[in-house]
Order: structure tokens, then sequence, then C-alpha cells
């Protein structure tokens, strides 16, 4: 049970982190974009940055997290979020700001590819899915937690934008401590041939034949993969181009749907709809209140229904409430309530289903000698994806006459052509273990 407690703790703060370092920013940008006296560019580079970071995080994580194991890298992104956090806080050089942002993304890269691997990898099938939901979890409590300081800060004075970067400390810290108390990852450690330290490790959560059987399945995975890696590239041709094809997907997707414009960008549109500064980031809380509590609704669905049967439904609800927000902009005349309601909307679909499936979907459908560079590949296409719509979303939306609703139909369209993607390609994985999922796909 103990261990169980450390494994929730460490899915939860390592996806706390993930979303808070990409959410805090949300209620600062008003306030630091006034003190640098930035443009409206340098705005978009301020946000991208991090994502700048992350995608360099995704794209190496695959390196350290087999190198070192899952456990030992997430305590070196544990790190890299404490000096972020610092440097942001207390910089008078906006340089200096964006190279700290940067290094924040690449721990944001890194647990993004890590945990989700980790969580997945030290959990049993049945309950594997509820378990890798918890790093999502993770992520929708940072954005609402950052969302709250961030209006509880608004009033302290010229230097508020500090302290909500400062403020990102203080989960680091829990996050570095609660690693020093878990075990390394069981298939990790087969990997380095470390068999007796795996089984120790499997017979905390399985019967002592349930742990042998678990090794031994790990072993003829690896063995296999092995020797079809030595006459054939092992990511991008058959079997495992398939694999990674979903990956890709899934990763890009999710971010096609546009969510990390609200996450970003919610304060800025309220404001363009009439709020004022303190009201629009006032509402920014109600979306992050509808991010978590349609999380746990998908925790509670996710071992029950599926993987697949979320993501379908919920792209497609995602696709109304995107095209709605998309007439709003249109129609001047329309009440400022329906842009929150279509906000709101969006973000619920997308909690309950997307939000919440990417993350474990990457973590278990890779075979195990590629989970990593596979897990890599689809958090890079997610990183990519999100840095590269969220510097161009203030310019485009600056540019053209009702920007934003140009943007948010594009969103709507993508997200439906998710749909057919996912209908067609994506298998069900739940109630199997990763060695069960791979031999039959494979």
């Amino acid at each position: 049970m103990k261990t169980q407690i450390l494994y929730f703790w460490v899915a939860l703060l390592g996806g706390m982190l993930f979303g808070y370092d990409t959410a805090v920013i949300n209620g600062a940008m008003p306030f630091f974009t006034s003190y640098f006296d930035l443009s409206t560019a340098m705005v978009g580079w301020s946000v991208s940055s991090g994502l700048v970071g992350c995608i360099f995080g995704a794209a190496i994580a695959s390196w350290p997290t087999d190198k070192f194991g899952r456990r030992d890298t997430m305590k070196i992104a544990a790190c890299f979020f404490l000096i972020s956090a610092l440097v942001t806080g207390t910089t008078s050089s906006f340089w200096i700001f964006v190279s700290a942002r940067i290094l924040g993304g690449i721990a944001v890269g890194t647990v993004s590819v890590t945990t989700p691997i980790y969580i997945s990898e030290v959990t049993s099938a049945k309950g594997r899915g509820s378990s890798s939901i918890n790093f999502q979890l993770g992520i929708v409590v940072g954005i609402l937690a950052a969302f709250f300081v961030d209006y509880l800060l608004i009033d302290t004075g010229d230097n508020n934008w500090r302290y909500m970067f400062l403020s990102m400390s203080i989960p680091s810290i829990l996050f570095l401590l609660c690693l020093f108390n878990v075990n390394r990852s069981p298939r990790w450690l087969v990997q380095q041939n470390a068999i007796e330290e795996a089984e120790h490790i499997l017979r905390k959560n399985n019967s002592p034949e349930t742990s042998k059987k678990i090794i031994e399945d790990i072993k003829t995975s690896l063995h296999h993969q092995q020797s079809e890696a030595s006459h054939r590239p092992p990511l991008f041709k058959k079997p495992y181009f398939r694999f990674i094809l979903i990956g890709i997907a899934v990763g890009a997707f999710s971010q096609l749907s546009g969510i990390a414009i609200v996450m970003y960008y919610a304060t800025d549109i309220f404001r363009a709809a009439g709020f004022s500064t303190n009201a629009a980031i006032g509402q920014t809380v109600i979306i992050g209140v509808t991010n978590l509590t349609f999380t746990l609704l998908a925790k509670f669905l996710i071992d029950r229904i599926g993987r697949r049967k979320l993501l379908l439904w919920g792209t497609i609800g995602m696709s109304v409430f995107l095209a709605l927000l998309s007439f709003s902009y249109f129609n001047a005349v329309l009440p400022a309530w329906l842009l929150l309601l279509s906000l709101v909307g969006f973000v619920a679909f997308f909690a309950s289903s997307m939000g919440a499936v990417s993350w474990v979907l990457l973590g278990e459908i890779f075979p195990n000698s590629i989970r990593s560079q596979g897990m890599s590949i689809g958090s890079l296409s997610n990183w990519t994806v999100n840095g590269s719509i969220s510097f161009l979303f203030p310019i485009v939306a600056g540019a053209l006459p009702n920007g934003g609703g140009y943007c948010f139909a594009f969103f709507a369209i993508a997200t439906l052509c998710g749909y057919f993607f996912f209908k067609k390609y994506l298998f069900e994985t739940k109630n199997k273990s990763l060695e069960e999922i791979e031999k039959e796909n494979l």
C-alpha cells in the first residue's frame, strides 16, 4: 500500500510540475509583458521558448531514460524545474528569463516522456489506466493551482509575476523528495540484467508466480526484439512503424485541438471579449476546475470503457465546442458568457478524453525494447505542434480580423480529422499487460 501511495505521488507531482510550469505564465503574462516592454512577437516567444525546451527535452529524454533509468532521469528533471523557478522569479534580464524558461521546458519535455513510462512499468495491467492517468490528473491539478495562485497574487505589487514563477519551487522540491523513496522500474532493471532486484519489486504487487511470469515475458519480449533489430531498423519499418505512427498521431492531435492556446492565452482571450484583467484571470480558475473535474471522471471511466471509446467520444464533443467558439469570434453581438460556455465545454470534453488518454496510451502502446524511443517520439510530436501553434496564435490572431476565430475553426477541423484517424487505426489496450499488448499487435 505504501508503495502504491508513493507511485501515486510520483505521477501526480510529475504531472503537476508539467501543468504548473506550462500554465503559470498565463496569469503572469500581462505583468511581465509590461515589465520587459514586449512586442506581440516577443510575447509569443516568451511562451514558446519554454516549449522549445520541451521539444528538446522530449527529443533527448529516451537516452537518459534508458541509460540512467526512469527514476534517476526524473530526479535530474526535478532539479531543472527548481532552477527554472528560482531564476525566472528573480532575474531582471528578459534573455535570462527566456533561458530559464527553456531549462524548465527541458524538464517538462523529459518528465512527459519518463513519468508515463515509469508508471506504466511499475503498475499492474488491471489498474494501469487509472494509475497512469494520475499523471494527467497532476497536469490539471498543476494548471488549476497555477491559475489559482496567479489569481491570489495579482494584488501583491509590481513583483507579483515574480512570486508566480517562484511558487513553482515548492512542488519541485516535493517531487525530488518523493523520488528518493521509490523503486526503479522493474522492466528497466531486466534490460540491465538486474533480475533479482526487478523480481523483488514486482513481488510487492504480485504473487511470486506472477512475478516470475512477468520477468520471463519481459525477457522473451526483449530477446525477440533485439534479434529483430540486428537486421532491421527497429522504429520506422515494420512491425514497429505502426506503433510509431499512432504515437505521433496521439501527440499531434492532442495539440491540434488547440488546448495549449486555451491554457496559455485564456486570460488574453477573455480580455479581448471585454473582461477586465482581474475578471479574466478569475475565469481561468473556472477553466481549471472544469479540467480537474472531468479528468477525475476520465480516471473513473478509463479502465471500464477503454481508451479508444473515450478518445472517439471526446474528439466529437471537442469539435462541436471548438466550432461554437469559432462562431462566437465572428459574431460580436453574441453575449460574452457564450465564449465562457464554449471554452468550458471544450475543456470538459478534452479533459475526459484526449487529455486523459493520450499520456496513458503513449506510456503503454510501444513494445518493451522501443518504449522509451517511441514515447520520446510521441512526446516530441506533442511539443513540436504545441510550440508551433503557441508561437503563431498571437501573431495570426493580431494580424487578421477575427484571427482567433480562424484559428479555432482550424482546430475544430483538425480535431474532427483526429476522430477518423483513431477510429481506423487505434487499438484498445485496457486490462492487458504491456507484453500482451505487444504480442497482440506486433
